[in-house]
């Protein structure tokens, strides 16, 4: 039996071990999450202490950029590691883990020393954030290796759905507590839930089994392996168009992370009730996710990535001409059915390159999408500052339909493209 059958059969032995491990590791985190949802519980946080916008977007601009832009750093050190689970399990328990352990503790600062409470909030989640994104490559490497290509979007799908849906009743309890609990006490209690279940999601991921990889390519120096990356992007004109195409759609994202504040704002709405629209944002989130993941799985990723930047122009315009607050559970409703459809379509990248290339791959789109991450919140702040809520929807509507125009008209869906570029170190 040569190495690439027994890694097959590795994997088919263990399909079904590291199948539930890895679903009840990514349904704990995502549970866990929706008790400090970013675009919602965070925001409200942060809005406690002060109302200016840029720093509200700050919080969504590290969400993005600290789990993107460091991948395409630790790409060359993925491509050289026999066991890629080591990365996220032993460096992310550090780097990603321990920060939203923490984070509750900061709370108890908010009265007494607002300030601190928020620089410490908006530290601990950069840690985290950018920790995630340190081990990401790897994480998506191993995922990868374990779970098939004609299984992965089921799985993936059902992953998020289970913690999205499990995350409703963590978003109901969030609610709950914020509106009944005088601040900090509701965000202590829902920063602690957050922690806890994403420590419970770090125990399944441990459980994994992956086999050493046997086929490593040869030691590149890092000065070497960035003189190699402009001759991937130059093969490869198909993730030449898919790279501009996500520049504008994460662009026309830069509304998100406002949305929350301008429901508070516009609408005259508590902490409790603004939490409340998590809760349809995850419905949305779960039903998507399982629809989408045997999509995925029968029609590629494309599908998934237009239909959900289509949702979420919907999403952005709806905000200018709703004239009652009811209207806001659609539009939360449409942002969670978006957010799961992008989550799930990330995986298309796994699939424009061989195996031997994929971190890299996967290091250039993330850290291309942190790059525009960086840009976005913060244009975004400004935009609202300088012409209010509706004009920043609207902008970002129309940029985001700019980049479905060219996914559409473009992009080749990678797996029915036969023209798969060698590894980049080949002539």
């Amino acid at each position: 039996m040569t190495q690439a059958e027994k890694g097959l059969d590795f994997v088919a032995k263990n399909l079904r071990h590291n199948y539930i491990v890895n679903v009840l590791d990514g349904s704990f985190f995502w549970l866990g999450y929706s008790f400090i949802a970013t675009g919602v519980i965070l925001p409200l946080y942060a809005s406690h202490f002060t109302d200016n916008k840029l720093v509200i977007g700050l919080i969504a601009m590290i969400a993005s950029t600290g789990y993107f832009l460091p991948q395409l750093f630790t790409a060359n050190w993925v491509e050289q590691i026999r066991i890629k689970k080591n990365l996220p399990v032993i460096l992310g328990f550090f780097t990603e883990r321990i920060p939203v352990l923490v984070l509750p503790m900061t709370t108890l600062l908010a009265i007494d020393f607002p300030a601190v409470a928020l620089i410490a909030m908006l530290v601990l989640f950069a840690w985290h954030s950018f920790g995630a994104g340190v081990v990401a490559v790897a994480w998506n490497s191993m995922i990868a290796k374990i779970i098939p290509v004609e299984r992965r979007g089921v799985f993936m799908g059902l992953a998020t759905a289970i913690g999205n849906g499990t995350g409703v009743l963590g978003a109901v309890f969030a609610s709950y507590v914020l509106g009944e609990f005088a601040f900090p006490h509701g965000y202590s209690i829902s920063f602690g839930l957050a922690g806890l279940m994403i420590l419970i999601s770090w125990l399944f991921l441990a459980w994994t089994r992956e086999a050493p990889d046997e086929n490593l390519k040869q030691k590149v120096s890092t000065r070497n392996y960035w003189k190699m990356l402009p001759t991937v992007l130059r093969r490869d004109r198909n993730l030449r168009w898919y790279l501009l195409a996500q520049t504008f759609i994460n662009l026309g994202g830069m509304a998100w992370g406002f949305l929350a504040v301008y429901s508070a704002e516009v609408w005259a709405l508590s902490d409790g009730k603004v939490s409340a629209f998590t809760i349809v944002m995850l419905i949305g989130q779960s039903i998507a996710n399982l629809v989408y993941g045997f999509v995925a799985d029968r029609f590629g990723y494309k599908v998934i990535l237009a239909t959900s930047v289509f949702t979420a122009i919907l999403g952005l315009f709806l905000p200018i001409v709703i004239t009652h607050p009811n209207w806001l559970y659609l539009i939360f409703t449409l942002r969670g059915i978006a957010f799961a459809g992008f989550f799930l379509a990330g995986l298309i990248v796994f699939e424009f390159s061989l195996a031997d290339v994929r971190p890299t791959y996967i290091g250039i789109n993330n850290t291309w999408i942190g790059i525009t991450s960086v840009v976005a919140p913060m244009v975004g702040g400004l935009v609202a500052e300088g012409i209010g809520y509706k004009g920043l929807f609207g902008i970002s509507g129309i940029l985001a339909g700019v980049g479905l125009l060219i996914l559409v008209c473009f992009v080749r869906d990678p797996r029915r493209n036969k023209d798969i570029p060698k590894p980049y170190w080949e002539s």
